[in-house]
């Protein structure tokens, strides 16, 4: 499933309309018809009071036949006009119209007050928000804003539904100026909407479903229209890597995990539990040697590649020690819990220099030493992974948070072509971009995983699957989500405020038998 802005559906709806003839007014009413069915299948009663709010743009038009539909069903709606009818255009004026010619109920704003449409509300079951759509463009305006703020007074009281997007939200990269509506559920027509995943997006969407109203999916590929994707069951199920039937520890790779120091012992633990609980066959731990026997007790199950150590960190002969033996293993992680330590700079640029062609996941504190040598990485002739949190993207790019934040599929974008890496931006929604250009993201996640330990699960998962012998970005793709529905999973039961990185890589196994493998 593709995720798309307001340039891209407008260019869609265009081609719709002028290539293969669907004119608008039949899109409008297909929008409408898919939404009441959405009405009817989450109302709380048989015959719910709905208010529509509508404004004047084609948003309001799916609004205007909502309220025609819901009528025609038995129900009793109220459509409530904020604007003048004066301002309404196009094809949403021709159900306007329609509706006007059947005289059916109204209100209208400019002729009553703010709280008389607040008893309106009072009366209502459900909320059906048709403001603004897709064409917000900064702050909102008056009536809006203060329509919007009132709707948000009732919180859980009523079920609030948005139409396409809540209104308030940018529906290219989800940052709310002032005022949005919070939806307990959005129907987005076609494609969900970047907005949904960025910025303040996942705070005002609620629950959200794409439902079709006869624009051809397949036009992103007829006129090439360069759109995300998102990360889908199905979509995890193909990218996993496959297991014969009669393989062995042979089969499914060696690992290398690098990593550890004297203050951070257990991430290196935690990547290598993920990598072997997740399907590879062995995992060979290098730490430093200070730390080896507390490392070493917590993983029987692994080999251990002891590593000389000056203060509790690597040390710089301990690459030495590594060069010999990199060439046997399938993958390599480099990273969780490294910790920086002075000449790790230069530590990682040997390390680097002494590579072949295998694939490499560089994460935490590695990312920090390599951020002046990225053109080793371009020109590495393997494949590089990079997964950065926000605060270590905006290091790698020598800027600030607030900046990677603000534009998270530019920057992972730019980044990942720029530098030759297939890139995983963490965040509440993880963007995953490689160096062709391919962008997804990842719906699934919550806060149970911001914890200390959840990303060296996350980079001990994406090892395993590419020492089992997958694509990087099939790596990337599945391993993101299944870590996320863990964390999601494990929450249910545990609660947010509980769940460790054990508990995920657990849950990680628990979401592979779901998918029957």
């Amino acid at each position: 499933m593709y995720v798309a802005g307001q340039k891209e559906m407008q260019q869609m709806d265009q081609y719709t309309m002028e290539k293969i003839g669907l004119p608008g007014v039949v899109l409008m009413e297909n929008a409408g018809a898919k939404v009441v069915e959405e009405i009817i299948a989450n109302s709380p009663e048989d015959h719910p009071r709905v208010v529509v709010l509508a404004g004047a743009g084609n948003n309001s038009g799916d609004g205007f036949v909502i309220s025609r539909r819901l009528i025609d069903l038995g129900f009793e709606p109220l459509l409530c006009l904020l604007v003048e009818p004066g301002r309404i255009k196009g094809d949403a004026k021709v159900h306007f119209d329609v509706y006007i010619n059947r005289e059916l109920p109204i209100f209208y704003l400019h002729e009553n007050t703010v709280e008389d449409l607040k008893k309106e509300l009072d009366r209502s079951d459900i909320i059906i928000d048709a403001i603004l759509g897709t064409g917000v463009n900064g702050p909102v305006r008056e009536p809006f804003h203060q329509v919007i703020s009132l709707v948000n007074e009732y919180g859980q009281k009523k079920l609030v539904i948005s139409v396409d997007i809540p209104s308030g939200v940018s529906s290219d990269d989800g940052k709310v100026e002032g005022v949005a509506i919070k939806a307990d559920k959005t129907i987005s027509f076609v494609f969900p909407k970047k907005g949904f995943f960025l910025n303040d997006g996942p705070k005002y969407i609620g629950e959200w479903k794409a439902v079709d109203i006869s624009v051809p999916v397949q036009i992103v590929e007829d006129i090439g229209l360069p759109m995300p994707k998102l990360i889908t069951n199905k979509l995890v199920k193909a990218s996993l890597p496959v297991r014969p039937e009669h393989g062995h520890k042979g089969t499914f790779g060696h690992a290398l995990v690098i990593g550890g120091s004297r203050s951070y012992v257990g991430a290196p633990i935690f990547t290598a539990k993920s990598v072997l609980k997740s399907g590879a066959g062995l995992v060979t731990l290098a730490v430093p040697e200070s730390i080896y026997p507390m490392v070493a007790a917590q993983n029987p199950e692994a080999l251990f590649l002891p590593l000389p150590d000056c203060d509790g960190h690597l040390a710089e002969k301990a690459v030495e020690k590594l060069i010999p033996q990199l060439h046997q293993f399938d993958c390599i992680a480099i990273g969780p819990g490294m910790s920086r330590f002075p000449g790790g700079e230069r530590w990682m640029k040997l390390f680097m220099s002494s590579l072949t062609n295998q694939p490499i996941v560089v994460d935490a504190d590695a990312l920090f030493l390599l951020r002046n040598e990225l053109e080793l990485v371009r020109m590495y002739a393997g494949p590089v992974i990079f997964t950065p949190h926000p605060g270590e993207m905006a290091s790698l790019l020598n800027k600030t948070v607030k900046e990677v934040e603000a534009n998270r599929i530019e920057t992972a974008i730019t980044f990942a072509q720029d530098n030759n890496v297939y890139l995983l931006l963490k965040g509440h929604r993880t963007i995953i971009a490689s160096p062709e250009g391919e962008v997804f993201i990842n719906p699934h996640g919550n806060d149970s995983l911001g914890k200390g330990g959840s990303g060296d699960v996350l980079t001990g998962l994406i090892t395993s699957f590419l020492a089992q012998g997958t694509t990087p970005m099939n790596a990337l793709i599945s391993a993101s989500y299944l870590h996320a529905r863990a964390g999601e999973e494990k929450a249910s039961v545990l609660s947010r405020y509980g769940v460790m990185p054990f508990d995920i890589i657990e849950g990680i196994r628990d979401q592979l038998r779901l998918l029957d493998l």
